[in-house]
């Protein structure tokens, strides 16, 4: 699987709840639960919507990370997922924390609030 299907995948929200428990990781599940119930949403919806943040917002650092890391990885997929996750869920922190601007009314990135 390429890295586009699996962004693509991993925005369906039912897909993306699965993945999530398939990775056995019940910290960050937990993590997941709790920044998906600060926006109204269930784990499934909080993976699509990170998936998709990823994809729109991520810049070259953390793709070339990302890629770095799939590439070394046994199993990409799944490290793949844990980047994004961890990456949105950093993202949502400082949002939050009002220490990173958010995305613009009306961009169409998925972001939490964004209007979009």
């Amino acid at each position: 699987m390429n890295l586009g299907s699996l962004i693509a995948n991993l925005e369906d929200e039912e897909n993306g709840a699965k993945a999530l428990d398939a990775l056995g990781d019940i910290v960050l599940f937990a993590e997941v639960q709790a920044m998906g119930e600060r926006f109204g949403e269930d784990v499934g919806s909080y993976v699509a919507t990170s998936a998709r943040r990823f994809a729109a917002r991520a810049g070259d650092e953390e793709w070339l990370s990302l890629i770095g890391a799939m590439e070394r990885a046994d199993a990409p997929g799944q490290t793949a997922l844990r980047r994004m996750l961890r990456w949105a869920l950093d993202t949502d922190a400082k949002e939050l924390a009002g220490t990173v601007e958010k995305a613009s009314p009306g961009c169409s990135c998925g972001s939490h609030g964004c209007g979009g």
